[in-house]
């Protein structure tokens, strides 16, 4: 029977692709020509089209008065990252079984993938009974002696109970409240049932309301979603993938079963291919459709070019993220085979407990305070801008605590003078800014870096690598190291030049191959070239999600101690709960909170004062090729002969630099305590 593909799409089990669809009737008829996504496609009454995924393309959106979608304006379009919070409205048409939940509903491992229901009646199984009305999530699926069932839990007396469920349990099942916020992406992806649209009410816009909003100003009303799906496909006599979307006028019927699927282009993606086993490489393939570039690597996947898919494998990468002020950094997956050379780069710290974490056995670790610290106890140092020292170790010390002796945690360090060195204490719960001195002049290859240092480091690119005709990573200011990482690889190359071998990513290469059964017997002997990957900040963050999951967040510093006695501090696990990674871009530290008005505004301005200071510095000595030596007076001799010793280039913080740091906190220092005598002299005369 003939159906619009709205209504096939929207009714599609993904599990049950391919499918062989015929084109009945519609506005596209006798040979129509459209254009979608740049490729002209003709879909002639009685042409086949094998449907190989569809995907949510974008979100038309009705504007409803009430919670029912019987009253509803005119449909407006929203982009999948239209930004504000939402919350969902519950369906209340019910589901008549648990098969139809696993078609309509998607379930998957995460949190956005267990939705919960309720069933109008008792659901007696063999050992457990489900009380009518109570909340059953749906977690997974498996299955089990070749019969699919759902894996599912409630919770009762604040104990968690699981079971599973057939999918022939038949019952009204009725969507639960969820109080749960989500992002419209997350709605799209997770919440929006196929065959059915979803209501959803907004709860923050997340940006202030402006003409090119399609919603009215101060919208809190409720909105009725209808997704438009993007369908890709490949036709009988095309050997191309077409991409048209679902809310095309045309009817189709599904033919499948009477037509051989083998007839049709049958295109992979690159995870198809991976999951492929080791024994199936090496294999040629034709690319059907190929990734967009201007890289070297992107001329060899070019539509219609035979390549040899050689093996896949493992291969680490390091994640290096531009250094920079504003939230608009670029994001870098380093190879190993990186040929370039670095320069180490000063790093900044927020609070002493980071420069714990930061002292290296091999080298002293030497700072400059950014900004100021008064201490609360006579036996702690209180820091001022431009102070300078050496860390030392982690130790613990007395302190006077409401008339009690308290042992804490303190930062034993070396503040350097003109002439001496005087020995510090600092809370390791110190809030306060530091910058790093560097005093390494050696340039360092990739592999030597990670060896030597801890992640994350900062560096700049001093020599860039020749092998490869641009090199992005040579135009940064400067880098950080953050982490490294493993990711998922394929070895291929032309079929016209098979020892010419790249490496390509799995999961980030938009591209599409055909098999062809050609024989291959390829032994790759000469080196694998590799990109250096720039990723989106979406990547970036799934990239870092994937690789920390199954890592432990380090502890958070010692709390400043609280002025009451009974309150404790948190304790490891607790501070691991709260310290779960998060996708978070920022992280600010509010150190001016101490200070009156006018001093925070002096430290802020300070900081902004300090930092150009040394980045014009820095410019000036890239300019020259030259560097002017910290002066070596106030350095210990370990350190002073490997200043003699080395005698290459490098930055180096200028003794005037910090000077000029000390002399413009000073001044606006006074400046802020002379400011308010002169206001009330002026206010006095003016009443005189």
């Amino acid at each position: 029977m003939a159906s619009n593909l709205t209504k096939f799409i929207h009714s599609l089990d993904p599990r049950t692709l391919p499918r062989v669809l015929q084109i009945q009737s519609g506005i596209y008829f006798q040979g129509s020509i459209y254009e979608m996504f740049g490729n002209e496609c003709c879909l002639p009454t009685g042409e086949l089209i094998k449907v190989t995924g569809f995907k949510i393309n974008k979100i038309i959106a009705s504007i409803c008065e009430s919670n029912e979608d019987s009253q509803c304006s005119a449909r407006i379009e929203l982009p999948l990252n239209f930004p504000g919070l939402c919350k969902i409205v519950a369906d209340k048409t019910p589901y008549l079984s648990v098969e139809e939940i696993t078609r309509k509903v998607s379930i998957g491992p995460t949190r956005l993938g267990h939705p919960c229901f309720y069933c109008n009646e008792d659901i007696k199984l063999a050992n457990f009974t489900i009380k009518q009305g109570e909340q059953i999530m749906f977690n997974s699926m498996e299955e089990v002696s070749g019969t699919l069932t759902v894996n599912c839990g409630v919770v009762r007396d604040n104990q968690s109970h699981s079971f599973t469920l057939p999918l022939s349990q038949e019952g009204e099942f009725y969507e639960c409240e969820d109080d749960h916020i989500y992002t419209l992406k997350e709605i799209v992806e997770w919440k929006i049932p196929r065959s059915r649209n979803r209501i959803v009410k907004f709860t923050n816009m997340l940006h202030t309301w402006d003409s090119s909003n399609p919603l009215p100003e101060n919208f809190d009303g409720c909105l009725i979603l209808a997704p438009i799906y993007e369908v890709q496909g490949v036709m009988k006599f095309r050997r191309d993938i077409v991409h048209i979307l679902s809310d095309l006028d045309i009817e189709v019927i599904d033919v499948t079963d009477s037509y051989d699927i083998s007839c049709f282009l049958h295109p992979l993606s690159m995870e198809d291919v991976f999951e492929r086993t080791s024994k199936e490489f090496p294999m040629v393939a034709e690319v059907i459709e190929g990734p967009t570039g201007r890289q070297q690597l992107y001329n060899l996947l070019c539509p219609g070019k035979e390549i040899v898919i050689h093996k896949k494998y493992q291969a680490k990468r390091i994640l290096a993220s531009e250094i920079r002020s504003d939230s608009h950094k670029r994001h870098f997956l380093i190879p190993a085979s990186y040929k370039g050379k670095f320069k180490r780069r000063p790093r900044e710290f927020l609070t002493a407990y980071d420069l714990e974490i930061a002292r290296s056995d091999k080298e002293q670790l030497h700072v400059v305070a950014t900004k100021a610290f008064d201490s609360p106890h006579a036996e702690l140092f209180s820091v001022s801008v431009g102070d300078q020292f050496l860390v030392q170790q982690r130790q613990t010390g007395e302190v006077i605590y409401q008339g009690r002796k308290k042992v804490i945690d303190v930062l034993a360090c070396e503040q350097i003078l003109s002439e001496t060195y005087k020995e510090v204490l600092l809370p390791m719960y110190m809030e306060g800014g530091f910058v790093e001195v560097i005093h390494d002049k050696r340039q360092y290859q990739l592999s030597e870096l990670c060896k030597e240092f801890r992640l994350p480091f900062n560096v700049k690119v001093s020599v860039r690598d020749l092998s490869i005709e641009e090199d992005v990573l040579a135009a940064m200011p400067g880098l950080q190291l953050e982490e490294e990482i493993t990711d998922s690889y394929l070895l291929i190359s032309s079929a016209g030049d098979p020892a010419d071998s790249w490496e390509i990513p799995v999961y980030r290469l938009n591209m599409s191959v055909q098999l062809l059964s050609k024989s291959v017997d390829v032994t790759v002997s000469s080196p694998t070239r590799t990109i250096v990957e720039e990723i989106s900040e979406e990547q970036y963050y799934m990239v870092r999600r994937f690789e920390n999951q199954v890592l432990h967040p380090p502890p958070r510093p010692p709390k400043k101690p609280t002025a009451l006695e009974s309150k404790s501090l948190l304790t490891l696990s607790e501070q691991s709960v709260l310290d779960a990674p998060h996708a978070v871009k920022n992280l600010y530290v509010d150190t001016t909170k101490k200070l009156c008005s006018h001093q925070a505004t002096a430290v802020s301005e300070l900081q902004v004062s300090c930092q150009n200071d040394l980045v014009h510095w820095e410019n000036e000595d890239n300019v020259t090729g030259t560097a002017t030596l910290l002066d070596t007076s106030v350095i210990k001799g370990p350190i002073n002969n490997m200043l003699l010793e080395e005698k290459h280039s490098y930055e180096y913080a200028d003794e005037n630099v910090i000077e000029n740091i000390r002399k413009k906190f000073q001044e606006s220092t006074v400046h802020n305590k002379m400011y308010p005598l002169k206001k009330k002299r002026e206010e006095t005369s003016k009443m005189e």
